[in-house]
Order: structure tokens, then sequence, then C-alpha cells
């Protein structure tokens, strides 16, 4: 605690790299790197990237997205190369890790600039929904959903991650925000469907209720098998306000992180402090 209270950056520039989604690790991180390069060379000190950035595609509507186990996994370790290299903190808003019951999981770190891994969180709740009669999603089938919430002390900040459908829960952002997080972060691949309907003002709930930043770096364009990324990767102040967002094309939005307003809006309206036990009767 005490080299982080000596070494705090309050004020720093962050980068949501949009990509693409591709079927497989060596495409993923060709992608990665050449959007991450950008971000570095107009002065990003943290990177966040998607869901499932380290490749993804299905098959007759079911995730099958290229996976490992952690130790070995080309994407993770690459990217603690990369980090260290660059001394830039990376989020990996989630790559697919193999299990022992034959799943995967959809696991998201937290990378610091000297290339450790410093947090890991599995996605909670799964996305299993229909949509349309055509439009069906069991991420069950394939992931092992986590049991844990994650939030982890850094020279930017207290940090909590969700990943994508998590964003419908906001019992768990309260837990987040209670134990302290200034900043959550939520990657995720959208559908077109859902993000064009709920995207944005789920995030400015998010950040309003709990007076955080939420930053959620978001996939671009085609799975392949099916299925499409809505991007719109977002940062929004502690007020709600949308400072940043990528739209609808591959590539990198950037933002500037101000950690006091997180406590400026906190003492406005200090809603953390007026949690009731509701009964119902």
């Amino acid at each position: 605690d005490y080299f982080i209270v000596n070494t705090m950056e309050n004020n720093f520039k962050i980068a949501c790299v949009q990509t693409e989604p591709k079927p497989d690790f060596e495409s993923a991180l060709t992608e990665i790197f050449s959007l991450s390069n950008q971000a570095i060379n107009e002065g990003a000190k943290f990177i966040a990237l998607p869901e499932y950035c380290g490749g993804l595609k299905t098959e007759n509507g079911m995730l099958r997205p290229p996976s490992s186990i952690e130790e070995d996994h080309i994407v993770l370790n690459e990217l603690k190369k990369y980090s260290k290299k660059n001394k830039v903190f990376i989020l990996i808003g989630s790559i697919a890790i193999l299990n022992s019951e034959g799943k995967i999981f959809n696991r998201s770190f937290i990378i610091d600039d000297d290339g450790n891994i410093i947090s890991r969180y599995d996605k909670v709740h799964l996305f299993d929904v229909d949509l349309s009669e055509t439009e069906k999603y069991r991420e069950s089938n394939a992931v092992s959903g986590g049991q844990n919430v994650s939030i982890t002390k850094t020279k930017f900040g207290i940090l909590g991650q969700t990943v994508c459908y998590d964003i419908r829960f906001p019992y768990l952002y309260r837990e987040l925000s209670h134990a302290g997080a200034e900043i959550i972060f939520i990657p995720a691949v959208f559908t077109q469907k859902t993000g064009e309907a709920h995207w944005h003002v789920l995030n400015r709930a998010r950040a309003i209720e709990n007076g955080v930043f939420i930053i959620s770096p978001g996939a671009i364009g085609s799975i392949q098998g099916g299925g499409g990324g809505y991007g719109h990767s977002l940062v929004v102040n502690p007020w709600g306000e949308i400072i940043s967002d990528a739209g609808g094309k591959r590539g990198v939005s950037f933002a500037n992180i101000d950690l006091e307003e997180v406590q400026l809006v906190r003492n406005k309206i200090p809603s953390l402090t007026h949690d009731k036990n509701i009964i119902l009767s």
C-alpha cells in the first residue's frame, strides 16, 4: 500500500482498442499489436482490449474460441512480453482458458507494465438467451462460469473487472464499488441487436449508480461462423457522461482519466453510504 500511494498516477491516458474478432491466436495477436502500437505512439499508459480478443469463432451457433491452458496460452504470454517491453498496463478483455471440465473459462486479465499478471477474473454471468427464433446464444454450452469478483490496487487506482453480460447485474458493480473500485472494466462482444438497444444506457447506468469510471472496450465486425460485435467501445465518467465512444469501426479511441472525479461525484451524491437492507413483506 505504501508503494502504491507514493507512485499513484491520478491522471492518465487510456486507450480502448476496438479489434475485429479473429479465428486463431496468430491473427488475433496481429490485430492486437497493430492497433496497440498506435495507442502507445499516441501516449496511452493503459490499453484495454475487448472480450475474446485472443480469438473468437462459432460453429453451428456455438462458441468455439481458440483455447489453451493458461500457462501455455500464446496470446497471454505474448501480451505479458509486450506490456513489459512497452511499459504499458494492459486489460486483456478475455481469452479462452481450458479447464478440467472440458470447457473453458472466459477469463479476463490485468497485466502491469512489468509484464506481471496482477488480476484475473472469470466471467460469472453467461449469455444464455433467445433473442429471436433464429438468434439464440448458449454460452454455457462451452463456458464454465466463474464465482468470484476481482478487484486490485494499482498506481492507476483501484480496478474492478467484469465481462460483457455481467453489465446487466447491478449488484456485481455495487459489490465492487463498496470494495473501493474507482474504475470498472466491461470488455464485451455485444451483439448488434442488444447493443443498439441497451449498450449505452447500461454503461451510463453502472457509472451513475456507483460514481465510478466505466471502461468498456468492445469488439467490432463479423465473427467467423456467424454473428458480429457492436463495437462502440466506451469510457463513461462517474457523472455518467460518455467521454469516449469508438463508434462502429475498427480502431483506437482515447480518454483521459482523472481519478479525483470519483470522489467529487461520490461527495455530491453519496449513494454508496445510503444502501439499506430491505425486507419484502
